[in-house]
């Protein structure tokens, strides 16, 4: 099937660029010097990496003097937990995504959470209580099943308690209003191409008193004020802040009609909607077909040329149980759930494309099941 007639439903993989980030990248590709330089050339690099930061602050409401960009939202995520943590015990959501799962590490306290997603509250009472941890890592809006933690109430419980708290908003910035000044939280991880930018940049905006507090993780030049080394990568960093500045909640608000029409197909043709008594990301449903493994569901509609996932891919391609999922106490439905996550320009055709699909899908393979 030729890519031009492809439905991509994919978005919380990563987004489409958005033509404002493709035209700040180029741009800055086209600039010639090193940030860290001092002659004119490495001035102007530093004027596009220094606007950047200012932006991207401003549109998330951190400080640009507090703002450390990285990689992507992986190191993001780790320049907050080691640096933070500094070796502490990290008390983690059961649901975190892989990259928070790894740098908190094998020692970490976990959060249950209940069958749509959330984290028990009452038992982060009784954890913070019990045994004060460096840090408390919960996710604004889960990557698979688009389930929206009440951040709030945690980061209230985490200061009562004073405990440094870090939240991942990867999946949720751009699609949620997200105001980090008035969330609570000590730190938030931010990632480009979750925005509609290039791939390869990310940002943690911090605390003052966080900032202070932080180690870096990568030594090197000193850049970043001395919180990550390396020379930066001004094309994708320009491309970021053109995607933050672009993107809106209510653009992805947009896309709720469109999400509720596939789930009200997708439970006539016999699925489960994960986590649909939850608050949820507008752009995300977590469709699970009893008896289908999800990886069949996957090429199924491959092949019919719509672009969904199992899980996040962050795997290198491969198809497991969903330890989301498993942590929502699913069972068997963990290895049985699809992930379709609308971009920011999907359309009302590409939500019919799919219902056909999906709908013709399940009939064929439910048959195959109970035969």
């Amino acid at each position: 099937m030729a890519a031009s007639s492809r439905v991509y439903l994919d978005a919380n993989a990563t987004e489409p660029l958005r033509s404002e980030a493709r035209a700040a990248v180029m741009a800055a590709l086209d600039t010639l010097g090193n940030p860290s330089s001092i002659h004119g050339d490495g001035r102007a690099a530093r004027k596009i990496l220094e606007d950047a930061r200012e932006a991207i602050a401003t549109r998330f409401g951190g400080s640009a003097r507090n703002l450390v960009f990285a990689s992507g939202g992986t190191e993001a995520n780790a320049i907050a937990i080691h640096g933070l943590a500094r070796g502490g015990r990290v008390l983690r959501g059961a649901t975190e995504h892989a990259a928070v799962i790894a740098a908190a590490g094998d020692g970490a306290a976990i959060l249950p959470v209940d069958r749509d997603g959330r984290v028990m509250l009452d038992v982060l009472v009784a954890a913070l209580a019990h045994e004060k941890p460096a840090l408390v890592s919960v996710m604004l809006a889960n990557n698979e099943t688009g389930t929206i933690q009440p951040l709030a109430e945690i980061a209230s419980l985490c200061r009562a308690a004073g405990v440094l708290f870090h939240v991942d908003a990867v999946q949720g910035a751009g699609r949620l209003p997200v105001d980090f000044s008035a969330s609570g939280a000590d730190c938030m991880t931010l990632s480009a191409h979750k925005l509609g930018g290039p791939p390869g940049a990310g940002a943690l905006l911090l605390t003052p008193a966080a900032a202070a507090l932080l180690q870096p993780l990568v030594l090197g030049g000193g850049q970043e004020r001395g919180r990550r080394g390396g020379t930066h990568a001004l094309p994708n960093i320009a491309g970021f802040a053109a995607a933050a500045v672009t993107c809106r909640a209510d653009e992805s608000a947009r896309l709720a009609p469109l999400r509720d029409a596939m789930e009200a197909a997708a439970l006539a043709a016999g699925a489960t909607v994960i986590g649909a008594s939850a608050a949820r990301l507008p752009n995300t449903t977590c469709l699970a077909l009893p008896g289908v493994r999800a990886e069949s569901q996957v090429i199924a509609l491959d092949l019919a040329g719509i672009s969904v996932s199992a899980g996040a891919a962050c795997s290198s391609g491969k198809v497991a149980r969903s330890h989301v999922l498993e942590a929502m106490g699913l069972g068997d439905l963990s290895a049985q759930a699809i992930r379709v996550s609308l971009p920011w320009n999907a359309t009302e055709a590409d939500a019919a494309a799919f219902i056909a699909a999906y709908q013709a899908m399940a009939a064929r393979m439910l048959r195959h099941a109970a035969a």
